[in-house]
């Protein structure tokens, strides 16, 4: 558009040309393990301001949203749609809806869905912001009582294929090890681990961790593999391995 002004020829735009919409926010949200004491109070208060909360499981999160009384719209957002739902919470984010991701337990992305939208959302150029807070992982290593100044998560390990070949690539791993595992592969693991590792190497089991009957069980592998063989594994566990390097320093 253009207008007169004493006598020159101004150009301007209308007020409304340089107010696109802002981009929403993607936050990560984590939650409990066990306790539900271990909320932080900021992940409340996001999970109340947020448009829409996306869910591994929506009925495991409608209790927690109910116990902390968040009354908003739960969709399905798990590693079996992740892909097909992806594109369509961009678009939403895009369009200036904030949203919150949980999983049904810890932080979202540690072994649990996230990645991918996650990194969807980056590309959009959408702010992606992690709260801090509950993972199963970092209270069993740093309980554990093994040298945390470096280590290396492996999560899960392959229930079949290639999981041996995966436990041998870490044989000589120097840095403590941490995996995750059920209670039905709990005592398996540990003695694939001794047939590799050797059934002096130090390790920690934890289990249900933050919760009423939070267990650490040390020793060696062969101590540990003794104790879970006549004590039944109950619950979700997380198995810290010593490295090669404090075997060898033990030794």
């Amino acid at each position: 558009m253009k207008r007169e002004k004493n006598g020159d020829t101004v150009s301007y735009l209308p007020f409304f040309a340089n107010f696109a919409p802002a981009m929403g926010i993607l936050y990560i949200v984590p939650t409990p393990v066990g306790n539900m004491e271990d909320m932080t109070l900021r992940a409340i208060r996001i999970l109340k301001e947020v448009d829409v909360v996306l869910a591994e499981d929506t009925r495991t999160s409608g209790i927690l949203l109910k116990h902390f009384d968040i009354r908003k719209q739960l969709m399905s957002h798990h590693k079996f749609n992740e892909h097909g739902t992806a594109a369509g919470i961009v678009a939403r984010l895009s369009a200036g809806e904030n949203v919150a991701l949980i999983s049904d337990a810890g932080t979202p992305g540690i072994s649990d869905p996230g990645f991918f939208l996650i990194r969807e959302a980056v590309r959009a150029g959408i702010e992606v912001q992690c709260l801090p807070g509950a993972t199963a992982f970092v209270p069993a290593l740093v309980s554990s009582g093994l040298p945390c100044d470096r280590f290396v998560f492996e999560g899960f390990l392959p229930q079949k294929k290639g999981r041996q070949t995966k436990i041998q690539s870490l044989a000589d791993e120097e840095r403590t090890m941490v995996f995750y595992e059920s209670p039905y592969r709990v005592v398996k693991t540990l003695e694939q681990f001794a047939e590799v590792f050797g059934g002096n190497r130090p390790v920690s089991v934890c289990r249900e961790i933050s919760k009423i009957h939070e267990e650490s069980v040390r020793g060696t592998l062969s101590e540990v593999i003794a104790y879970f063989r006549e004590h039944e594994p109950r619950g979700e566990f997380v198995i810290v391995v010593a490295g090669n390097r404090v075997e060898k320093t033990v030794n």
